[in-house]
């Protein structure tokens, strides 16, 4: 846990900065960034985009908002925690994240939390631990800007068990994240979570403002298997019936991409139909390229990912 002269250092640095209405109402989120008068949403990179250039070293996290601006003119970004692990208790190193965002005029929009144990553990204590394990990335959000953490809603056991567990876990994290002004929003990323009746049934029973779903283009795969480390989906959720099932609980969008044609359009989703959804929601916020594809370096897939969605927002909006 957080000892008390940090979170209290946390804490005082955002009284600053609470005047400024970071979530205005929790469940929009539409005043974020700069608008571009052409389309009704706006964009931002996730930074697992470069996961294989952050792992290879060729680029630090505290880098990543520059990265974004100057070499995609993206001004508003969604960390992972897997790339600064052990510094969300560090108070001098996310002064150094916030310093250097506020320096170029970059968003802090999110961070995408793994690693900190199953929301939905069917065991009492493990679901415990592992809420509690989330505290410390809620605080870091507030310290840094963000308007919510994205987590997941795993556990293993049956539909039924998994989603009461889930609905328990994320109703203890929520209540925090309430307290706080940060929003818990869950990510389709496997398994249950990817049914998209199975998630919408969940944010039902949490029915917490500050909880919500961050609905991923191309995470709509049930069950999978791996062969010649290749992954193949073997029960797939039909992601455009996802897509319209989640959206009422958005409180962030994932624009996942793997693999573009000749005409630029990603090959397996259409963005206009997915996009369109999004837009029938209601939906006026950030939209966070996710380029998980190989074909292209992670650079070209960024900037091919930003292109269709400028092409699919203008001729939507």
């Amino acid at each position: 846990m957080m000892d008390k002269k940090r979170r209290a250092f946390i804490k005082k640095s955002m009284s600053a900065t609470a005047g400024i209405g970071l979530f205005t109402a929790f469940p929009g989120f539409s005043s974020f960034g700069e608008e571009k008068a052409d389309m009704f949403f706006k964009i931002s990179l996730a930074e697992w985009s470069l996961h294989r250039t952050l792992r290879k070293g060729d680029l630090d996290n505290l880098d990543f908002p520059a990265t974004a601006k100057n070499d995609f003119g993206i001004h508003a970004v969604e960390y992972v925690n897997q790339f600064f692990k052990d510094k969300a208790e560090d108070t001098e190193y996310l002064s150094e994240l916030k310093k250097r965002c506020n320096d170029i005029d970059v968003t802090s929009v999110l961070i995408m939390i793994d690693g900190e144990g199953n929301l939905g553990d069917l065991d009492n204590e493990k679901r415990k631990v592992a809420v509690e394990k989330h505290y410390k990335w809620i605080d870091a959000a507030k310290f840094l800007g963000c308007h919510s953490i994205r987590v997941n809603a795993a556990g293993n056991g049956s539909y039924d068990e998994v989603q009461k567990a889930a609905i328990e876990g994320l109703g203890l994290l929520s209540e925090y994240g309430q307290k706080e002004g940060i929003g818990v929003i869950v990510e389709n990323h496997g398994e249950f979570s990817s049914n998209g009746d199975w998630l919408t049934g969940v944010m039902k029973e949490v029915n917490n403002p500050y909880c919500g779903t961050l609905p991923d283009f191309g995470n709509f795969c049930i069950k999978a298997e791996y062969e010649n480390r290749q992954r193949i989906c073997l029960d797939e959720f039909d992601k455009y019936k996802g897509m319209e099932l989640l959206m009422p609980y958005a409180k962030g969008v994932s624009a996942k991409s793997l693999v573009f044609d000749a005409e630029g359009n990603e090959s397996n989703i259409d963005f206009l139909k997915i996009m369109k959804i999004v837009k029938d929601a209601g939906y006026t916020g950030y939209v966070g390229i996710e380029y998980e594809g190989s074909e292209l370096s992670e650079y070209d897939g960024i900037k091919a990912t930003k292109k269709l969605l400028e092409k699919v927002g203008k001729e939507l909006s």
